[in-house]
Protein backbone atom coordinates (compact mmCIF):
# COMPACT_ATOMS: atom_id res chain seq x y z
CA UNK A 1 0.00 0.00 0.00
CA UNK A 2 1.53 3.28 -1.14
CA UNK A 3 0.55 5.13 2.04
CA UNK A 4 1.92 2.37 4.22
CA UNK A 5 5.51 2.29 3.15
CA UNK A 6 8.26 2.69 0.68
CA UNK A 7 8.49 -1.00 -0.14
CA UNK A 8 5.04 -1.12 -1.65
CA UNK A 9 5.59 2.18 -3.45
CA UNK A 10 8.50 0.54 -5.22
CA UNK A 11 6.37 -2.42 -6.22
CA UNK A 12 3.64 -0.19 -7.60
CA UNK A 13 5.72 1.98 -9.87
CA UNK A 14 8.35 -0.55 -10.91
CA UNK A 15 5.53 -2.81 -12.04
CA UNK A 16 4.70 -0.31 -14.76
CA UNK A 17 7.97 -0.85 -16.61
CA UNK A 18 7.55 -2.37 -20.06
CA UNK A 19 3.79 -2.01 -20.38
CA UNK A 20 2.03 -0.24 -23.23
CA UNK A 21 1.68 3.53 -23.41
CA UNK A 22 -2.09 3.32 -23.03
CA UNK A 23 -1.76 1.52 -19.69
CA UNK A 24 0.76 4.11 -18.57
CA UNK A 25 -1.63 6.94 -19.42
CA UNK A 26 -4.53 5.08 -17.83
CA UNK A 27 -2.73 4.63 -14.53
CA UNK A 28 -1.12 8.06 -14.58
CA UNK A 29 -4.52 9.69 -15.06
CA UNK A 30 -5.89 7.94 -11.97
CA UNK A 31 -3.54 9.74 -9.57
CA UNK A 32 -4.97 12.88 -8.04
CA UNK A 33 -2.88 15.83 -6.92
CA UNK A 34 -3.33 18.36 -4.13
CA UNK A 35 -1.12 21.41 -3.78
CA UNK A 36 -0.34 22.35 -0.15
CA UNK A 37 2.53 24.80 -0.68
CA UNK A 38 0.44 27.92 -0.16
CA UNK A 39 -1.29 26.52 2.94
CA UNK A 40 1.68 25.86 5.24
CA UNK A 41 2.75 29.40 6.13
CA UNK A 42 6.31 30.65 6.47
CA UNK A 43 7.21 29.48 9.97
CA UNK A 44 8.48 26.03 9.09
CA UNK A 45 11.44 23.89 10.24
CA UNK A 46 14.72 24.27 8.42
CA UNK A 47 15.97 21.42 6.25
CA UNK A 48 19.11 20.39 8.13
CA UNK A 49 20.13 17.65 5.68
CA UNK A 50 19.99 18.80 2.05
CA UNK A 51 19.39 15.86 -0.26
CA UNK A 52 17.27 13.92 2.21
CA UNK A 53 13.48 13.69 1.97
CA UNK A 54 10.64 13.42 4.48
CA UNK A 55 7.39 12.17 2.99
CA UNK A 56 4.16 12.22 4.98
CA UNK A 57 2.13 9.05 4.35
CA UNK A 58 -1.55 9.18 5.28
CA UNK A 59 -4.08 6.35 5.26
CA UNK A 60 -7.36 8.26 4.89
CA UNK A 61 -10.32 6.81 6.80
CA UNK A 62 -13.03 8.69 4.88
CA UNK A 63 -16.55 7.57 5.77
CA UNK A 64 -18.14 8.55 2.47
CA UNK A 65 -19.26 6.17 -0.25
CA UNK A 66 -18.02 2.60 0.14
CA UNK A 67 -16.63 3.35 3.59
CA UNK A 68 -19.95 4.49 5.06
CA UNK A 69 -20.55 1.16 6.79
CA UNK A 70 -17.65 1.89 9.13
CA UNK A 71 -19.38 4.76 10.88
CA UNK A 72 -21.02 7.96 9.66
CA UNK A 73 -20.85 9.43 13.15
CA UNK A 74 -17.22 10.39 12.46
CA UNK A 75 -15.99 13.54 10.77
CA UNK A 76 -15.89 12.86 7.03
CA UNK A 77 -12.09 12.82 6.68
CA UNK A 78 -9.93 10.97 9.22
CA UNK A 79 -6.27 9.96 9.17
CA UNK A 80 -6.43 6.34 10.27
CA UNK A 81 -2.72 5.78 9.61
CA UNK A 82 -0.02 8.45 9.82
CA UNK A 83 3.65 7.87 8.99
CA UNK A 84 6.73 9.77 7.85
CA UNK A 85 9.10 8.11 5.41
CA UNK A 86 12.65 9.46 5.78
CA UNK A 87 14.97 8.92 2.81
CA UNK A 88 18.57 9.92 3.58
CA UNK A 89 20.79 11.87 1.22
CA UNK A 90 23.01 8.82 0.59
CA UNK A 91 20.01 6.53 -0.13
CA UNK A 92 21.70 3.71 1.79
CA UNK A 93 18.96 3.27 4.41
CA UNK A 94 15.44 4.48 5.14
CA UNK A 95 13.09 4.80 8.09
CA UNK A 96 9.31 4.76 8.32
CA UNK A 97 8.09 6.37 11.54
CA UNK A 98 4.54 5.63 12.71
CA UNK A 99 2.61 8.17 14.78
CA UNK A 100 -0.09 6.56 16.95
CA UNK A 101 -3.36 8.25 16.04
CA UNK A 102 -4.17 8.61 19.75
CA UNK A 103 -1.04 10.73 20.29
CA UNK A 104 -1.92 13.75 22.44
CA UNK A 105 -0.12 16.63 20.70
CA UNK A 106 -0.36 20.33 19.98
CA UNK A 107 -2.56 21.04 16.95
CA UNK A 108 -1.58 24.43 15.46
CA UNK A 109 -4.02 26.85 13.88
CA UNK A 110 -5.22 25.43 10.55
CA UNK A 111 -7.39 26.65 7.71
CA UNK A 112 -10.77 24.90 7.72
CA UNK A 113 -13.05 24.09 4.84
CA UNK A 114 -15.28 27.13 5.39
CA UNK A 115 -12.38 29.57 5.14
CA UNK A 116 -12.07 30.12 8.90
CA UNK A 117 -9.13 29.01 11.02
CA UNK A 118 -9.05 26.71 14.03
CA UNK A 119 -7.53 27.78 17.34
CA UNK A 120 -4.30 26.12 18.50
CA UNK A 121 -5.03 23.41 21.06
CA UNK A 122 -4.00 19.96 22.30
CA UNK A 123 -5.81 16.89 21.00
CA UNK A 124 -5.29 13.56 19.22
CA UNK A 125 -2.94 13.88 16.28
CA UNK A 126 -5.41 12.47 13.77
CA UNK A 127 -7.77 15.40 14.42
CA UNK A 128 -5.50 17.59 12.28
CA UNK A 129 -6.55 15.77 9.10
CA UNK A 130 -10.21 16.14 10.07
CA UNK A 131 -9.90 19.86 10.85
CA UNK A 132 -8.22 20.69 7.57
CA UNK A 133 -10.47 18.30 5.66
CA UNK A 134 -13.74 19.61 7.08
CA UNK A 135 -14.56 20.94 3.62
CA UNK A 136 -13.80 17.61 1.95
CA UNK A 137 -10.54 18.68 0.29
CA UNK A 138 -7.42 16.55 0.70
CA UNK A 139 -5.07 19.52 0.23
CA UNK A 140 -6.41 21.31 3.32
CA UNK A 141 -6.47 18.05 5.30
CA UNK A 142 -2.88 17.22 4.37
CA UNK A 143 -1.73 20.79 5.07
CA UNK A 144 -3.03 20.67 8.65
CA UNK A 145 -1.43 17.26 9.22
CA UNK A 146 1.89 18.55 7.85
CA UNK A 147 1.74 21.64 10.07
CA UNK A 148 1.00 19.43 13.08
CA UNK A 149 3.83 16.98 12.37
CA UNK A 150 6.29 19.82 11.77
CA UNK A 151 5.22 21.69 14.93
CA UNK A 152 5.67 18.62 17.13
CA UNK A 153 8.77 17.06 15.56
CA UNK A 154 10.68 19.96 13.95
CA UNK A 155 11.05 17.74 10.86
CA UNK A 156 10.62 19.50 7.52
CA UNK A 157 8.04 17.62 5.44
CA UNK A 158 8.90 17.70 1.73
CA UNK A 159 6.07 15.67 0.17
CA UNK A 160 2.89 13.85 1.06
CA UNK A 161 0.89 10.90 -0.23
CA UNK A 162 -2.60 9.91 0.88
CA UNK A 163 -4.50 6.75 0.05
CA UNK A 164 -8.11 6.02 0.91
CA UNK A 165 -9.48 2.81 2.38
CA UNK A 166 -11.70 2.41 -0.68
CA UNK A 167 -8.77 1.11 -2.72
CA UNK A 168 -7.38 -1.24 -0.11
CA UNK A 169 -9.66 -4.18 -0.78
CA UNK A 170 -8.95 -3.97 -4.51
CA UNK A 171 -5.22 -4.14 -3.90
CA UNK A 172 -5.49 -7.23 -1.73
CA UNK A 173 -8.02 -8.97 -3.97
CA UNK A 174 -5.88 -8.34 -7.07
CA UNK A 175 -3.12 -10.27 -5.32
CA UNK A 176 -5.55 -13.09 -4.40
CA UNK A 177 -5.35 -12.27 -0.72
CA UNK A 178 -2.69 -11.97 1.97
CA UNK A 179 -1.80 -14.59 4.58
CA UNK A 180 -2.09 -13.53 8.23
CA UNK A 181 -1.46 -15.61 11.33
CA UNK A 182 -3.35 -14.25 14.37
CA UNK A 183 -2.44 -16.01 17.60
CA UNK A 184 -5.98 -15.61 18.93
CA UNK A 185 -9.43 -15.42 17.39
CA UNK A 186 -10.62 -11.90 16.53
CA UNK A 187 -14.28 -10.94 16.74
CA UNK A 188 -14.68 -7.20 16.23
CA UNK A 189 -18.07 -5.72 15.34
CA UNK A 190 -16.63 -2.25 14.67
CA UNK A 191 -14.13 -3.65 12.18
CA UNK A 192 -16.71 -6.11 10.75
CA UNK A 193 -14.30 -8.95 11.41
CA UNK A 194 -14.67 -12.56 12.54
CA UNK A 195 -11.39 -14.39 12.23
CA UNK A 196 -10.29 -17.63 13.84
CA UNK A 197 -6.79 -18.14 15.25
CA UNK A 198 -4.08 -19.51 12.98
CA UNK A 199 -2.67 -18.82 9.53
CA UNK A 200 -5.19 -18.05 6.78
CA UNK A 201 -5.58 -15.94 3.65
CA UNK A 202 -7.76 -12.85 3.94
CA UNK A 203 -9.40 -10.83 1.16
CA UNK A 204 -11.87 -7.99 0.80
CA UNK A 205 -13.72 -7.01 3.96
CA UNK A 206 -11.71 -9.44 6.09
CA UNK A 207 -8.43 -7.88 4.98
CA UNK A 208 -9.77 -4.38 5.63
CA UNK A 209 -11.12 -5.45 9.01
CA UNK A 210 -7.81 -7.02 9.96
CA UNK A 211 -5.83 -3.82 9.49
CA UNK A 212 -8.55 -1.75 11.19
CA UNK A 213 -9.22 -3.96 14.21
CA UNK A 214 -8.05 -2.66 17.54
CA UNK A 215 -10.16 -3.23 20.64
CA UNK A 216 -10.83 -6.93 20.16
CA UNK A 217 -7.26 -8.20 19.92
CA UNK A 218 -4.12 -7.96 22.04
CA UNK A 219 -4.06 -5.08 24.49
CA UNK A 220 -6.64 -3.10 22.50
CA UNK A 221 -4.21 -0.24 21.83
CA UNK A 222 -3.42 1.66 18.67
CA UNK A 223 0.20 0.62 19.22
CA UNK A 224 -0.77 -3.03 18.75
CA UNK A 225 -2.67 -2.16 15.60
CA UNK A 226 0.37 -0.33 14.19
CA UNK A 227 2.40 -3.52 14.65
CA UNK A 228 -0.21 -5.58 12.79
CA UNK A 229 -0.39 -3.00 10.01
CA UNK A 230 3.39 -3.04 9.58
CA UNK A 231 3.39 -6.84 9.42
CA UNK A 232 0.56 -6.77 6.89
CA UNK A 233 2.40 -4.17 4.80
CA UNK A 234 5.48 -6.39 4.72
CA UNK A 235 3.42 -9.39 3.59
CA UNK A 236 1.64 -7.26 0.99
CA UNK A 237 4.94 -6.01 -0.44
CA UNK A 238 6.33 -9.54 -0.71
CA UNK A 239 3.16 -10.83 -2.39
CA UNK A 240 3.16 -7.93 -4.86
CA UNK A 241 6.80 -8.58 -5.76
CA UNK A 242 5.94 -12.21 -6.44
CA UNK A 243 3.20 -11.08 -8.86
CA UNK A 244 5.28 -8.66 -10.96
CA UNK A 245 5.24 -11.06 -13.92
CA UNK A 246 1.47 -11.66 -13.62
CA UNK A 247 0.03 -8.98 -15.92
CA UNK A 248 -3.61 -9.31 -14.84
CA UNK A 249 -2.85 -9.32 -11.12
CA UNK A 250 -0.43 -6.40 -11.34
CA UNK A 251 -2.76 -4.33 -13.53
CA UNK A 252 -5.61 -4.80 -11.05
CA UNK A 253 -3.31 -3.96 -8.18
CA UNK A 254 -2.03 -0.81 -9.88
CA UNK A 255 -5.54 0.30 -10.78
CA UNK A 256 -6.65 0.05 -7.16
CA UNK A 257 -3.60 1.88 -5.87
CA UNK A 258 -3.59 4.74 -8.35
CA UNK A 259 -7.35 5.38 -8.13
CA UNK A 260 -7.04 5.82 -4.37
CA UNK A 261 -3.84 7.88 -4.38
CA UNK A 262 -3.56 11.64 -3.88
CA UNK A 263 -0.14 13.30 -3.71
CA UNK A 264 1.50 16.69 -3.94
CA UNK A 265 2.19 17.89 -7.52
CA UNK A 266 5.82 16.75 -7.41
CA UNK A 267 4.81 13.13 -6.67
CA UNK A 268 1.42 12.88 -8.39
CA UNK A 269 2.37 10.81 -11.40
CA UNK A 270 3.90 7.54 -12.51
CA UNK A 271 7.22 9.14 -13.51
CA UNK A 272 7.92 10.86 -10.17
CA UNK A 273 6.84 7.76 -8.27
CA UNK A 274 9.09 5.68 -10.47
CA UNK A 275 11.93 8.05 -9.66
CA UNK A 276 11.18 7.69 -5.96
CA UNK A 277 11.17 3.92 -6.27
CA UNK A 278 14.53 3.97 -8.01
CA UNK A 279 15.93 5.91 -5.06
CA UNK A 280 14.61 3.30 -2.66
CA UNK A 281 15.17 0.02 -4.46
CA UNK A 282 18.84 -0.11 -3.46
CA UNK A 283 18.08 0.09 0.26
CA UNK A 284 18.87 -3.31 1.86
CA UNK A 285 15.90 -4.86 3.63
CA UNK A 286 17.79 -4.93 6.92
CA UNK A 287 18.31 -1.16 6.71
CA UNK A 288 14.66 -0.27 6.15
CA UNK A 289 13.46 0.39 9.71
CA UNK A 290 9.83 0.57 10.78
CA UNK A 291 9.69 2.65 13.95
CA UNK A 292 6.96 3.88 16.29
CA UNK A 293 7.39 7.15 18.17
CA UNK A 294 8.28 6.19 21.80
CA UNK A 295 5.21 6.79 23.95
CA UNK A 296 3.35 5.91 27.13
CA UNK A 297 -0.25 6.10 28.31
CA UNK A 298 -1.32 9.68 29.09
CA UNK A 299 -3.03 8.33 32.18
CA UNK A 300 0.38 8.51 33.91
CA UNK A 301 0.24 12.32 33.60
CA UNK A 302 -3.53 12.78 33.64
CA UNK A 303 -5.40 10.01 35.53
CA UNK A 304 -8.66 11.02 33.85
CA UNK A 305 -7.33 10.17 30.36
CA UNK A 306 -7.18 6.45 29.69
CA UNK A 307 -7.66 6.76 25.93
CA UNK A 308 -4.58 8.57 24.67
CA UNK A 309 -0.80 8.34 24.63
CA UNK A 310 1.89 10.98 24.96
CA UNK A 311 5.31 10.83 23.40
CA UNK A 312 8.16 9.78 25.63
CA UNK A 313 10.87 12.37 26.10
CA UNK A 314 13.75 12.86 25.55
CA UNK A 315 13.57 9.67 23.43
CA UNK A 316 11.07 11.11 20.93
CA UNK A 317 13.08 14.30 20.55
CA UNK A 318 16.25 12.26 20.05
CA UNK A 319 14.55 10.28 17.28
CA UNK A 320 13.34 13.38 15.46
CA UNK A 321 16.69 15.14 15.84
CA UNK A 322 18.55 12.14 14.43
CA UNK A 323 16.33 12.02 11.36
CA UNK A 324 16.52 15.79 10.88
CA UNK A 325 20.32 15.45 10.85
CA UNK A 326 20.13 12.42 8.53
CA UNK A 327 21.42 9.98 11.14
CA UNK A 328 20.24 6.38 10.89
CA UNK A 329 18.09 5.05 13.74
CA UNK A 330 17.28 1.36 14.15
CA UNK A 331 14.28 -0.28 15.77
CA UNK A 332 16.58 -1.90 18.34
CA UNK A 333 17.87 1.53 19.36
CA UNK A 334 14.37 2.95 19.75
CA UNK A 335 13.14 -0.08 21.70
CA UNK A 336 16.14 0.04 24.04
CA UNK A 337 15.78 3.77 24.70
CA UNK A 338 12.05 3.66 25.46
CA UNK A 339 12.59 1.38 28.48
CA UNK A 340 13.91 4.34 30.50
CA UNK A 341 10.60 6.15 31.13
CA UNK A 342 10.33 9.43 33.03
CA UNK A 343 6.72 10.61 33.21
CA UNK A 344 6.12 14.33 32.76
CA UNK A 345 4.03 14.32 35.95
CA UNK A 346 7.11 13.25 37.92
CA UNK A 347 9.06 16.37 36.88
CA UNK A 348 8.60 19.33 39.25
CA UNK A 349 9.20 22.59 37.41
CA UNK A 350 9.91 26.12 38.58
CA UNK A 351 9.45 28.75 35.85
CA UNK A 352 11.14 32.16 36.18
CA UNK A 353 10.72 35.13 33.86
CA UNK A 354 14.04 36.45 32.59
CA UNK A 355 12.64 38.58 29.77
CA UNK A 356 11.42 41.64 31.65
CA UNK A 357 8.10 41.22 29.83
CA UNK A 358 5.23 40.56 32.19
CA UNK A 359 3.34 37.27 32.03
CA UNK A 360 5.96 35.20 30.20
CA UNK A 361 6.62 32.82 33.11
CA UNK A 362 2.92 32.23 33.64
CA UNK A 363 2.35 31.56 29.93
CA UNK A 364 5.18 29.03 29.73
CA UNK A 365 4.10 27.42 33.01
CA UNK A 366 0.57 27.03 31.65
CA UNK A 367 1.87 25.22 28.55
CA UNK A 368 4.00 22.87 30.66
CA UNK A 369 1.09 22.16 32.99
CA UNK A 370 -1.09 21.28 30.00
CA UNK A 371 1.62 18.83 28.95
CA UNK A 372 1.45 17.09 32.33
CA UNK A 373 4.40 18.61 34.19
CA UNK A 374 4.06 19.39 37.91
CA UNK A 375 4.36 23.11 38.57
CA UNK A 376 6.38 24.04 41.66
CA UNK A 377 5.90 27.78 41.16
CA UNK A 378 6.54 30.84 38.99
CA UNK A 379 8.33 34.12 39.54
CA UNK A 380 10.86 36.59 38.16
CA UNK A 381 14.52 35.78 37.63
CA UNK A 382 17.09 37.78 39.57
CA UNK A 383 18.29 39.33 36.31
CA UNK A 384 17.30 39.46 32.66
CA UNK A 385 18.79 36.82 30.35
CA UNK A 386 19.38 36.66 26.60
CA UNK A 387 18.62 32.93 26.22
CA UNK A 388 16.39 30.40 27.95
CA UNK A 389 18.14 28.08 30.40
CA UNK A 390 17.26 24.88 32.25
CA UNK A 391 19.20 24.11 35.42
CA UNK A 392 18.92 21.29 37.91
CA UNK A 393 20.54 20.04 41.13
CA UNK A 394 22.31 16.70 41.49
CA UNK A 395 19.98 13.72 41.14
CA UNK A 396 17.55 15.26 38.66
CA UNK A 397 19.53 14.67 35.48
CA UNK A 398 16.86 12.54 33.81
CA UNK A 399 13.99 14.84 34.77
CA UNK A 400 15.89 17.86 33.44
CA UNK A 401 16.65 16.07 30.17
CA UNK A 402 12.95 15.31 29.70
CA UNK A 403 11.96 18.95 30.25
CA UNK A 404 14.75 20.45 28.15
CA UNK A 405 13.75 18.27 25.20
CA UNK A 406 10.38 20.08 25.13
CA UNK A 407 12.03 23.52 24.78
CA UNK A 408 13.55 24.08 21.32
CA UNK A 409 17.28 24.73 21.33
CA UNK A 410 17.63 24.43 25.12
CA UNK A 411 20.04 22.11 26.96
CA UNK A 412 19.89 21.21 30.64
CA UNK A 413 22.86 22.24 32.78
CA UNK A 414 23.72 20.93 36.25
CA UNK A 415 24.04 23.73 38.80
CA UNK A 416 25.07 23.21 42.43
CA UNK A 417 23.17 26.38 43.37
CA UNK A 418 19.93 25.28 41.67
CA UNK A 419 16.81 25.04 43.82
CA UNK A 420 16.53 21.65 45.53
CA UNK A 421 14.00 19.13 44.23
CA UNK A 422 12.97 21.05 41.13
CA UNK A 423 14.09 21.73 37.57
CA UNK A 424 14.28 25.47 36.96
CA UNK A 425 13.44 27.15 33.66
CA UNK A 426 14.51 30.75 33.21
CA UNK A 427 12.53 32.04 30.23
CA UNK A 428 14.53 34.16 27.79
CA UNK A 429 13.35 36.26 24.82
CA UNK A 430 14.38 33.48 22.42
CA UNK A 431 11.60 31.13 23.60
CA UNK A 432 8.25 31.42 21.84
CA UNK A 433 5.41 30.34 24.10
CA UNK A 434 3.73 28.52 21.22
CA UNK A 435 6.84 26.33 20.78
CA UNK A 436 6.69 24.95 24.32
CA UNK A 437 5.70 21.27 24.72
Amino acid sequence: MVAWGAGVTSVVVLGVGGVGAWIYQDLNGNIKQADVDGKLGGDRPENLSPGSKNILLVGSDSRDGANAAYGRELTTMQSDTLMVLHIPANREWASVVSFPRDSWVRIPSCEKGDGSSSDPHHFKINEAFAIGGSGGKVAEAAACSIKTIEANTDLRIDHFMSIDFSGFKGMVDALEGIEVCPEEAIHDEKAHLDLEAGCQTVKGEKALGYVRTRYSVGDGSDIGRIGRQQEFMDALAKKARSKLTDGDAMYGFLQSVTKSLTADPDLAGIKPLYGLANELKGVPSDRLSFLTVPNYGREADDPSDRANVVWQYPQAADLFTSLARDKEVTKAQVDAARKDVVYASSVKVQVLNGTGVGGRAAAVANRLTEAGYSLAGTGNASASVTRTTVTYPAGLERQAAVLASRLPGVRAVKDASAAAGVVTVVVGPDLKVEDVA
